[in-house]
């Protein structure tokens, strides 16, 4: 799936499973406030398996720092669609951000938010084209603007944090699942799943159909969930 079907899936996943989920897993009820971060954020993440990809279009997302950063995980994991495609990245994402949650607080915190926002803008095409300063300093100057709002909100441990992050990973497992080559879910084991729907990555079904239901449906169950004058 394209970055902007997968940022799109992670959104309407969240969205979906926060009022269900988070009490059953974490003895926690979301605030609207907290549905609305975790959905922007959860569709930040489900770009995170991507970081494998050293050509892909988020390689880009923070100019050199970034390019540099997929390079490194390309060559850690195996390449682009390996170990970052698998259960075992979804576990490691998600233990990983609960120990800087937990045990490095606030900035971690504000540093993953930064983070995933950046992948979201880029994903969702919320800047400039191409993989020039002037596309990856807009989308360095729109996540700094966001983390300054999600700041004034944010708790500095939010215990819905890593479970947005894994949620993100997963939702990418799934998008990839239903196109061809599948995913390695049960990495190191080196078979993929895959149930094809998407027969090309990009084509009508998935840019003209799945993505913008997916769209749809995450604006109705915010409104239920967050945005209706009865949730707040």
């Amino acid at each position: 799936m394209m970055g902007h079907s997968h940022a799109m899936s992670g959104a309407l996943i969240f969205a979906g499973t926060a009022t269900y989920l988070p009490p059953m897993l974490l003895d926690t009820h979301l605030s609207p406030q907290e549905i609305l971060m975790g959905t922007v954020l959860c569709a930040g993440a489900a770009l995170l398996p991507d970081l494998d990809h050293h050509d892909g279009t988020i390689a880009n997302f923070l100019g050199p720092v970034s390019k540099t950063l997929c390079r490194f995980v390309a060559w850690a994991s195996g390449g682009h669609r390996h170990a970052t495609h698998s259960l075992f990245f979804v576990a490691f994402m998600t233990i990983g951000s609960w120990a800087g949650v937990t045990y490095l607080g606030r900035p971690f915190t504000l540093g993953m938010s930064f983070f995933l926002l950046a992948l979201a803008v880029r994903a969702l095409n919320l800047c400039p084209p191409g993989h020039g300063f002037s596309a990856w300093g807009t989308i360095v100057a729109m996540a700094g603007m966001g983390t300054a709002v999600l700041a004034k909100f944010i708790p500095s441990a939010p215990g819905w944090l890593p479970y947005a992050i894994g949620l993100g990973c997963l939702a990418h497992l799934l998008g990839d699942s239903i196109t061809k080559m599948g995913a390695p879910w049960l990495w190191p084991h080196k078979k993929r799943y895959e149930i094809v729907v998407i027969q090309h990555t990009g084509n009508k079904l998935e840019t003209e159909i799945l993505t913008p239901l997916m769209g749809v449906a995450t604006v109705v169950l915010l409104w239920f969930t967050a945005l209706s004058p009865n949730a707040i």
